[in-house]
């Protein structure tokens, strides 16, 4: 039972692993799409969060980067 219930955790926590592996990869994805758009395009910050997923705030904080 003990070794079971271990066994179940560690399942868990590796699931757990997982999920933020790929939620972290679909962010840094939508933040590369978003710095290309306006680095390529004349789209405004509104647009590119539309097409990237991304919140208006983090768009406008990427192209802050992008134009220093």
């Amino acid at each position: 039972m003990l070794a079971e219930n271990l066994e179940n955790l560690v399942k868990k926590e590796r699931l757990e692993g997982l999920e933020e592996g790929l939620e972290r990869g679909q962010r840094e994805a939508r933040e590369e799409t978003a710095r290309n758009l306006i680095s390529r395009t004349e789209m405004n910050d509104q647009m590119v969060a539309a097409i990237a997923g991304l919140p208006l705030d983090e768009v406008s904080a990427l192209r802050s980067q992008i134009k220093r």
